[in-house]
């Protein structure tokens, strides 16, 4: 095979590779609040619908987008046994702002963190909340940049149609 042929065979096959890979979570350790490592990509194994939030203290948009759900969540994990895991993108030096926040606020998420900004690159994102929606086989069905009052039942209809 002639070199040139077998470059243009290696770039399509990685461009298909990373065109399949980017509908499922990325392998990727990030911490828990404790500092404990989990990873990434097992939110997408457990078989439930899963949404996946990014965010930040520093963002405005973004506390409110989790305070309105915090109003929906109990009910959204009776009726359709979602998950909602919310990844902080605050440096290490920001981070001990989070869990005071996330305790006065009394969101009852798993909340994790990417202190190292991993997670940008791996999930192709410029801003936050970005929110990513897995239906129960790990797949990514619904990506959602920014927040605006009313983007949750946006959401919980999208969380409705892949639950059934």
């Amino acid at each position: 095979m002639k070199p040139c042929k077998v470059f243009y065979t290696l770039v399509l096959s990685f461009f298909v590779l990373s065109l399949t890979a980017q509908n499922r979570l990325p392998d990727a350790d990030i911490k828990t609040l404790e500092g404990q490592t989990v990873n990434l990509a097992d939110y997408g194994k457990t078989g439930k619908v899963t949404v996946i939030s990014l965010w930040a203290t520093w963002c405005t948009p973004c506390k409110k987008e989790l305070d309105a759900i915090a109003e929906l969540y109990p009910e959204w994990v009776e009726k359709y046994g979602v998950e909602y895991v919310a990844i902080t993108i605050d440096t290490q030096r920001q981070l001990a702002k989070v869990k005071p926040m996330v305790e006065t606020k009394g969101w009852e998420y798993t909340i994790l963190s990417d202190a190292n900004n991993i997670l940008g690159n791996l999930l192709n994102f410029q801003t936050i909340p970005q929110t990513f929606l897995l239906n129960k086989k790990g797949e990514i069905v619904f990506t959602h940049s920014g927040y605006v009052p009313g983007d949750e039942y946006e959401l919980e209809e999208k969380i409705k149609s892949v639950s059934k």
